[in-house]
């Protein structure tokens, strides 16, 4: 599936999911900066039940954080760093999956790296790091040898930058979060987005093995075997 796009000097282009999710989460970061300025006194009442709060999801059930989380950002280069790299490894995948597939994927990493979240920590989140590391994995998974630009000098091929940064998720995770950074978000990402890129092929494998146990037990003259 090809889109129209808009082409720049570099990166992929704005394929329709990537500038609606874009424009959203721009939306909802203006939102957030007209609350705490105008509004101050609501400000921690909209963090408080938009936000990923592991507490509130345990003992409250505010099972919606999970997504909302996603669209809210700390500062303005928090939210600039997500959007470039939503855009920089985004564009390609959704070109390759189309919009409905690419758009279940980045919720999915997203909703997926909260449940780790709220499964393994107690600090309160917010920001779309995890979706964009899932898409990460993704592009590094189906374009392995795709050169990504460190610092636009050095060139190296998606699937070391993705083992990089997974690594580089992991062993912070151990340290705990720090700098106001959840890598352990980063990390559920990571391990939900390679959960889905791989499970075709862990599916096919256990078909073929029960198949191959069905054979061998009915025999190769066996008729019904795939009934």
């Amino acid at each position: 599936m090809t889109y129209y796009r808009y082409r720049f000097s570099f990166g992929y282009g704005l394929t329709p999911a990537i500038k609606n999710l874009m424009i959203i989460m721009g939306i909802v970061f203006l939102l957030q900066k007209i609350v705490e300025t105008s509004l101050p006194e609501i400000y921690y009442s909209f963090v408080y039940y938009l936000a990923l709060v592991p507490a509130l999801i345990w003992y409250k059930y505010f099972l919606w954080q999970l997504a909302t989380y996603i669209f809210l950002h700390g500062g303005f280069f928090h939210l600039l760093f997500n959007l470039f790299a939503l855009w920089m490894f985004g564009g390609e995948l959704e070109n390759y999956w189309g919009s409905k597939k690419f758009l279940f994927y980045f919720l999915y990493c997203g909703i997926g790296a909260g449940i780790g979240t709220v499964l393994l920590s107690s600090n309160p989140v917010i920001g779309a790091s995890g979706a964009i590391f899932g898409i990460l994995l993704a592009f590094g998974w189906l374009f392995p040898n795709r050169p990504i630009y460190i610092y636009f000098l050095f060139p190296i091929p998606a699937k070391y930058f993705v083992i990089i940064f997974g690594l580089i998720a992991f062993f912070s995770s151990i340290e705990g979060a720090g700098g106001g950074v959840s890598h352990l978000t980063h990390l559920g990402g990571l391990v939900f987005g390679l959960f889905y890129m791989a499970y075709p092929t862990i599916r096919q494998k256990i078909r073929r093995e029960y198949y191959k146990r069905k054979w061998s037990q009915k025999g190769p003259g066996s008729r019904d075997l795939y009934h």
